[in-house]
């Protein structure tokens, strides 16, 4: 919004006003993802207070599990919902600086608030009846699935368009590409049949990456943290995508117009960055799954539009150990009565060994690092 109104309806009076001309900045990918990532931290840091403030006049505090460990307890009452904050951080920001025209940035958008909303929904039943219980984990995997199903309808439509490609990226195999789509069943009755795999691994990868975010959402900092690193892989792999020189010289599949998507990753960074500042330990808000399903929502469907599923395994690495921990916890003791972790996720595991809070955070942030610093490795490792 604020970008067609500096560049395109001020900028062409520069031949009668000259200074007008530094307005051309306006136009760098680069320059408006920097000036999206600052709006939203000045945003997240400004209405910060404001909104603790009023979660906390609603008495819309944390409620904490019964079997969760011990030490959470004294966290009970913390306001909660603060995932509206990083919504709105990242929302408002994009719709400013970035091209409203591209139908890339509106599915990533569109995708975060219907997460988004999901997370409330949960998060607002959990206050209303005041214990840790929300949607039932069918209901809310039911409207996961139903919300990948109608980002994969308009990709699909985006494909029909020759403006994306069903066809993966394998990290390490320059000539594997193998496409999602079964073109042999397209000439028979069933024809709709030949799109079952993508959008299969579409719902796959977004109720995976989102309900991952939410499982690493249990310490103080700990899952907005690791966001903030991933957002940041995620902004220079998407510059990469939609710049079609550097994704020629690093042999990147170039999709055009997704070089906007930048600046959607650029808010997100930001927002996440000034989210940070009221969460870090002790918290002062938690985000709720209104913040954690957004998030993982948002990170997932950037990495779809993008091409970069398979990679998205090491970009939110600390996400997917995560998420193992419990389903291998959950295997073990159904099949064979024990437990492999002492609780899961696995940061629980490592609280109940003893580890400080503050510890466990700072020691994750850093794989974090490390995995966001390999997928971009990745890049020449092919």
């Amino acid at each position: 919004m604020l970008f067609h109104i500096l560049f395109e309806f001020l900028y062409p009076l520069n031949h009668y006003f000259s200074p007008l001309r530094v307005l051309n900045v306006f136009r760098y990918l680069t320059f408006r993802t920097a000036f999206a990532s600052m709006t939203a931290l000045i945003l997240s840091l400004t209405l910060g207070p404001w909104l603790i403030a009023r979660l906390r006049d609603f008495q819309i505090g944390q409620h904490i599990r019964e079997e969760g460990p011990q030490t959470h307890k004294a966290k009970a009452g913390t306001p909660t919902m603060g995932g509206v904050l990083i919504v709105l951080a990242i929302i408002i920001p994009t719709l400013l600086w970035t091209d409203l025209r591209n139908p890339f940035m509106w599915i990533a958008v569109l995708s975060t608030l219907a997460f988004g909303a999901v997370g409330f929904a949960d998060d607002y039943l959990k206050v209303r009846r005041k214990r840790n219980l929300g949607l039932t984990a069918r209901e809310k995997i039911g409207f996961q699935l139903l919300i990948s199903i109608l980002i994969s309808i308009m990709l699909l439509y985006m494909m029909n368009l020759h403006l994306y490609s069903t066809r993966l990226t394998v990290p390490f195999f320059k000539a594997l590409a193998p496409d999602l789509l079964i073109d042999r069943m397209f000439s028979t009755p069933l024809f709709f049949l030949g799109y079952l795999p993508f959008l299969f691994f579409v719902g796959w990868v977004l109720v995976g990456c989102s309900n991952a975010v939410n499982l690493t959402d249990g310490l103080d900092g700990l899952a907005i943290g690791c966001v903030l690193i991933a957002s940041a892989a995620l902004t220079a792999l998407t510059y990469v995508t939609g710049n079609a020189i550097l994704a020629d010289y690093l042999d990147v599949q170039y999709i055009r117009s997704v070089g906007e998507v930048t600046v959607f990753c650029g808010s997100m960074v930001g927002a996440s960055l000034g989210f940070l500042w009221y969460n870090a330990h002790p918290a002062e808000v938690f985000m709720g799954d209104v913040g954690s399903l957004a998030l993982g929502g948002a990170i997932g469907t950037v990495a779809v539009i993008i091409k970069q599923e398979l990679l998205l395994v090491f970009i939110g690495g600390v996400f997917v150990i995560e998420a193992l921990s419990v389903m291998i916890q959950v295997v073990s003791f159904k099949t064979r009565g024990k437990r492999v972790f002492l609780m899961s996720p696995l940061h629980h595991h490592f609280e109940l060994k003893g580890w400080k809070e503050s510890k466990i955070i700072i020691r994750f942030w850093i794989a974090a690092l490390i995995f966001a610093l390999f997928s971009l490795s990745t890049l020449k490792l092919r």
